[in-house]
């Protein structure tokens, strides 16, 4: 019998025939083989997944490990900026909204939280859910924290503006060279000096030689500049706003004109011995609201005369 071909007994001749296979035959036979080949390919397959793993899987599990470390980073980076924006909030709370007179913002809205919708419920049902919900929210809070942040910074910024603007009209230098002596203050003088009477002095004297250089004590406009025979002879009245009014009387001339708008150390005026007067001097009164008040109390005498003078220079700089 040769290797491939099939022999049978023929009785009738009493001999071997070469056995031919029909058609039917070679399909059962081809069905068996090709069966046995695919369930080969199975099996070897399976053993080879479940040792190595698929080339396909292999790159996602790389991919989904990428994406964790990338998650795990950006929720360091997000720490790192709440940190930071809590920074800003603790500095805003206790000095600049302080100093600015600005309420505080309230911790349980500076921290951004809020309820009643769940923001994250699209990312439920994926691999690491739990890790892309806590950055997303992490996420969602920082972004409202910056808002708050931003529109905290904005305020601040339109205070600090006005603050600036208020604090250059208002009246807080002298308004002559600091050698020269106080006289008289604020006080209830039992006898005038002129009119022997007992009346109040509501401003601050200084003893000035005639013709000494008067300065404008804040930022404003020239209400008043002449003389309107009411005791203070030649006068200047600057109007500062924000309820300010400063009086530099008994002046020998001024040098400015109503509606003038002035800044802080402009010249106004010469001192002089006009008006009601024992001699010459400068009476220098603010009035905040209409109601007097003590010109010491805005300003101090620590600065030296060359000092004084380099300030003026600063305080009308073009």
């Amino acid at each position: 019998m040769l290797i491939g071909k099939k022999y049978v007994f023929d009785a009738a001749s009493l001999q071997f025939t070469r056995h031919r296979r029909n058609t039917r035959e070679k399909l059962i036979r081809f069905s068996v083989w090709f069966g046995l080949s695919v369930l080969m390919t199975i099996i070897y397959a399976f053993i080879f997944h479940q040792l190595f793993g698929s080339p396909k899987e292999e790159l996602l599990a790389q991919k989904v490990d990428e994406m964790k470390l990338k998650y795990t980073l950006l929720e360091r980076k997000i720490d790192y900026s709440s940190a930071v924006i809590a920074d800003l909030r603790s500095s805003d709370n206790s000095s600049y909204r302080a100093i600015l007179d600005l309420p505080l913002i309230p911790e349980n809205i500076s921290e951004g939280g809020a309820g009643g919708i769940n923001k994250v419920g699209d990312l439920t049902g994926y691999m690491n859910t739990e890790l892309m919900m806590a950055v997303s929210s992490k996420f969602d809070d920082l972004k409202t924290q910056t808002n708050i942040q931003y529109n905290s910074l904005t305020e601040l910024t339109v205070r600090a503006a006005e603050w600036k603007e208020m604090w250059a009209h208002l009246p807080y230098i002298r308004p002559v060279n600091v050698t020269m002596r106080l006289g008289d203050g604020v006080k209830f003088r039992e006898k005038h000096p002129v009119l022997g009477s007992p009346r109040w002095h509501f401003g601050q004297d200084f003893r000035c030689p005639l013709g000494t250089e008067v300065y404008a004590t804040g930022a404003g406009v020239v209400y008043y500049a002449g003389n309107d025979n009411d005791g203070f002879g030649i006068k200047v009245v600057i109007d500062h706003g924000y309820g300010y009014r400063t009086i530099y009387g008994h002046l020998s001339e001024y040098r400015v004109k109503r509606g003038q708008k002035v800044t802080r150390g402009d010249m106004i005026g010469l001192s002089g011995n006009t008006g009601i007067s024992t001699g010459p001097h400068l009476h220098y009164q603010i009035d905040l609201f209409g109601s007097h008040v003590n010109p010491l109390w805005y300003f101090g005498d620590s600065l030296t005369e060359d000092e004084y003078f380099m300030m003026l220079d600063f305080l009308t700089r073009p």
